[in-house]
């Protein structure tokens, strides 16, 4: 008898553990050839619903050239962009801190100082969903946000709603307030009366002015920020009317009509026939061009004069306007707006393409009266860069004037996810946005949750058990194993089981079990017939090895 035993796999085992593994893969392989199971289906059906969507959304935006971006430079649509927007409120002009977001306006409550930030949605191509609309209320009447909404077009109307405003889904024609245009060649064009003028006001309701709205605000005024008695020439291309749902008014709220359209405007939903029935007249004041509505948002956290950080009182402000062109560069800019034909009051046409006595232009007494100051446009830029900044915080002396005093203390942030973009980035931001909304809503976030919940229940129901690796030994199953081992195998495979069951049932490591002695071996089996199995060198037939199987099972029970 050998003086130690070694309980370690002989080459010749491991052998053909390797190769009962590789026949056993096989044999699996096969079987997974005609039965599927669920959870590939499962990934298959996920991964087509990916590609598919990639597939829509790229179809949808090919060839699409992204417009009303503060960030295209392409000479060909430039007059249709923000940047001289950008370029006039960012470092090089006001001072204001730029940004953009991508993704979507869901995300505007997770910003830092939202009070002292402006939301720019110029032309949205894609209409809010209700989580959007809901999240950019919440931002101004909540967090005392600032945004402009900028859009001749209903895929505004779910964030208008909100706060009680409609847009028409037409455009308006004004046979009083259009202006004159000419080509490149300085010929003019036939009259367009879809192309509006407004003299309009920075933060008073203009329905309710007095003599003051005759007074064009000066260039000093604007610097000064002195703009409550006075107004600023503004061009539109194409707009909407947008209208306010007395209805649905709050008290705690200032609802101001900054610019309107004449008593006779319509809204061209058939053509351009002012007697047809289907274009209606809204009626004096009512053909809303631009709206504003301030809130009053208390308790936000901000420096106050004392150098302390606490709770201050500020505005909330949302300003609808009725066209997107208002803020493009073509518009924006004075030089750009002379370039493409948009013709000043002092112009020959006013006068060559009057229609009886109805048309004029802004320096009249529907608009503005030059025996109290210079009413030339200088482009919409100087309007604009006024709201902007009456909207801000700047006048608030609850907030130190370490922040009031500096611009770059204030942000201004262009939603560039409303733009449908090329098809190369479009799946990508479309996937970004997806995310947000998932993981931002409540009620999504939770569903997304007990769905997950699901999913896992169902992969422990319809995923087997895997089968323990202690079966591989299963003497139970000898008479099933002939093909799978080798004959001559039988009794070490025997034999070595019949150990792993004595070093487990003596809770004992392989380590452990391999420095025990021959003797103290065979007083843990204890049963002769098993000792003689383990300590001699005899052949045991394959019936011997049958017989003495029962045997071993019931061995430490």
């Amino acid at each position: 008898m050998d003086n130690h035993y070694e309980w370690r796999e002989t080459p010749t085992s491991i052998g053909v553990s390797r190769e009962r593994l590789i026949r056993e893969g096989v044999r699996l392989a096969e079987e997974t050839k005609t039965k599927i199971s669920l959870e590939t289906w499962l990934k298959v059906g996920f991964a087509a619903s990916l590609f598919l969507s990639i597939i829509v959304i790229s179809l949808v935006s090919f060839n699409k050239e992204t417009v009303f971006s503060p960030y295209e430079e392409d000479q060909e649509l430039s007059n249709l962009q923000l940047t001289e927007m950008r370029n006039t409120l960012g470092s090089s002009g006001e001072g204001y801190l730029i940004a953009n977001t991508m993704s979507t306006p869901m995300l505007v409550n997770d910003w830092d100082d939202p009070h002292r930030t402006l939301l720019v949605i110029a032309a949205p191509e894609k209409p809010f969903d209700a989580a959007e609309a809901s999240a950019i209320f919440d931002f101004v009447t909540k967090k005392g946000g600032k945004v402009i909404l900028a859009a001749n077009s209903t895929n505004a109307q779910l964030v208008a709603s909100e706060f009680g405003i409609k847009y028409f889904d037409a455009p308006v024609v004004d046979p009083f307030q259009y202006y004159e245009v000419t080509d490149e060649n300085g010929e003019v064009l036939m009259p367009d009366q879809r192309k509006l003028w407004a003299a309009a006001s920075i933060n008073r309701d203009v329905t309710t002015m007095g003599d003051e709205r005759l007074i064009p605000c000066s260039e000093n005024n604007i610097n000064n920020a002195q703009v409550e008695n006075c107004r600023t020439p503004v061009l539109f291309h194409r707009a909407t009317a947008i209208q306010v749902l007395d209805e649905d008014v709050e008290e705690d709220r200032e609802v101001m009509v900054l610019a309107h359209a004449s008593t006779p405007a319509f809204i061209a939903r058939n053509d351009m026939d002012v007697n047809n029935k289907n274009n209606p007249v809204l009626g004096e004041g009512k053909t809303g061009l631009i709206i504003r509505i301030d809130y009053p948002v208390e308790d936000v956290l901000d420096e106050q004069p004392n150098n302390n950080f606490g709770k201050v009182d500020v505005t909330g402000s949302i300003v609808f306007v009725s066209d997107h062109s208002v803020l493009a560069n073509h518009l924006w800019d004075e030089q750009l707006g002379s370039e493409t034909g948009k013709q000043q009051c002092t112009s020959q046409y006013y006068v060559s393409n009057k229609v009886g006595e109805s048309h004029s232009c802004w320096d009249s007494s529907d608009g503005l009266s030059s025996a109290y100051g210079d009413t030339t446009w200088r482009g919409n830029s100087p309007y604009f860069t006024a709201l902007i900044y009456d909207m801000m915080e700047f006048d608030n002396k609850e907030i130190s004037t370490t922040v009031t005093r500096f611009p770059s203390e204030f942000n201004l942030v262009f939603d560039e996810s409303r733009h449908v973009s090329s098809a190369l980035s479009s799946p990508f931001t479309e996937a970004i946005g997806a995310i947000v909304l998932l993981t931002s809503d409540n009620v999504l976030k939770w569903l997304i949750i007990l769905n997950l919940f699901a999913l896992l229940a169902i992969a422990i129901m319809v995923v087997p058990e895997k089968e323990n690796w202690r079966h591989v030994f299963d003497l139970t199953r000898f008479r099933e194993r002939p093909k799978k081992i080798d004959s001559s195998q039988y009794q070490l495979r025997v034999k070595e089981a019949f150990l792993s069951k004595v070093r487990q049932f003596n809770d004992l490591t392989r380590d452990e079990f391999v420095r025990k002695t021959p003797a103290e071996v065979m007083h843990m089996v204890r049963d002769p017939r098993l000792v003689e199995l383990i300590s001699s060198n005899r052949s045991y037939s394959n019936e011997e090895l049958r017989e003495i199987i029962p045997q071993i099972r019931r061995w430490g029970n």
